[in-house]
């Protein structure tokens, strides 16, 4: 009997003691693949934003007063001007995620007593990714195409004028004075376009998200079954001389996009700005050349010249049995160099590194020799 209240205290409770969160299992699950929607939920191509600039301080009203000196006169004096929004290129954007959809410049202090003007309102500055193109109704208004480029999208209000700005031979006490003038009020439409050096242009699920995380450390999503990428992903190569080739993964096209069916034209644009394209074809499908010619007429239909560019046509998925059947098909019907490769298990992608490399230094002697700056990453 003296034993039985210890064996009672030592015995486990009924119920959990502990709090419902704690009482869970703790136990390390897996993870869950993350769809393609989360993953680019981060990149934004397209913002509306509202700028106003900051308003200029009121003018000062004030005389000047002190001991045995009387009718000093006015000394009010003028309001600063309001601060203005600008937009400012920057490298180390990527997305317009970050812009928020309204700013405004900080406003002018007003002019004080003895002749003392308000300080002038700071400038806000918003950074987005270089190739952003900056429309007004419709109209195109800026282009920032360059690091540290700068576009003033609202000038901040002229500050007011102090009584001392209307002292005259006139008017030797003048008592009037003018508020500070409002900003400039806007609203804007922010585009990104890509400026990567190549394009991967391709039907949907011809193996272009796979390829780009095959040759850089780009992470778009891939999966066992066809699906479409949502949104472009840009992919860096790194070569030992560290030069930097930019690869944009533009979503999968298809038939009638430059009349804006499917992605259409949201997508479209992204191949504007690539200085050269690398045409993704699927070899297992049959007559792959007919995908090439699809590719091609949708790129010139968009705008004249584009299909032009220097390219190259990727056979993917060399790895199949149909493809190896379709590769010297494909090479009797086209004029340009094919590159087999399979992105899946990693064949010949080192053909394709050093042919990526001659074109990218083709490209940066062509600027240099016109007088222009290459793009660099």
């Amino acid at each position: 009997s003296l034993w039985k209240p210890v064996l009672l205290l030592l015995s486990p409770p009924a119920f959990s003691t502990s709090c419902a969160r704690c009482a869970k299992d703790r136990r390390l699950r897996q993870k869950r693949a993350i769809s393609e929607r989360r993953l680019t939920r981060y990149f934004v191509d397209q913002r509306k934003v509202r700028v106003v600039g900051g308003q200029g301080g009121g003018g000062g009203h004030s005389f000047y007063s002190e001991p045995r000196k009387v009718f000093g006169g006015p000394d009010g004096g003028n309001g600063g001007d309001g601060g203005h929004v600008i937009l400012k290129a920057d490298q180390q954007m990527k997305s317009l995620s970050s812009v928020y959809p309204f700013y405004q410049g900080f406003h002018g202090e007003r002019g004080g007593s003895k002749n003392c003007y308000g300080a002038n309102g700071a400038h806000i500055y918003v950074k987005v990714p270089v190739g952003t193109l900056v429309k007004e109704d419709g109209r195109v208004v800026a282009d920032l195409t360059q690091h540290g480029e700068e576009y003033i999208a609202a000038y901040g209000g002229a500050g007011g004028k102090g009584n001392r700005f209307f002292l005259s031979n006139e008017n030797r006490a003048p008592t009037s004075f003018t508020p500070g003038e409002p900003g400039q009020e806007r609203v804007l439409q922010l585009e990104l376009k890509t400026t990567a050096h190549a394009g991967l242009v391709g039907f949907p699920n011809a193996g272009k998200s796979s390829l780009l995380r095959a040759i850089s450390r780009a992470k778009p999503a891939v999966a066992a079954y066809p699906f479409t990428t949502l949104n472009p992903h840009v992919g860096i190569v790194h070569y030992q001389d560290y030069e930097q080739v930019a690869v944009a993964d533009i979503p999968g096209l298809i038939k009638g996009a430059h009349q804006n069916r499917g992605l259409g034209v949201a997508f479209l644009k992204h191949i504007e700005r690539c200085r050269f394209l690398l045409y993704v074809v699927d070899l297992s499908v049959p007559q792959p050349w007919i995908q090439l010619q699809d590719l091609k007429y949708e790129l010139e239909a968009y705008e004249k010249g584009l299909s032009e560019r220097p390219c190259v046509v990727i056979g993917n998925k060399i790895d199949l049995a149909q493809s190896r059947i379709n590769l010297p098909l494909l090479r009797e019907q086209i004029a340009e160099r094919v590159i087999p490769l399979s992105a899946l298990t990693g064949d010949n992608l080192e053909e394709l590194l050093l042919h990526l490399r001659e074109l990218y230094d083709t490209y940066v002697k062509t600027e240099m020799s016109r007088g222009q700056s290459p793009v660099k990453w």
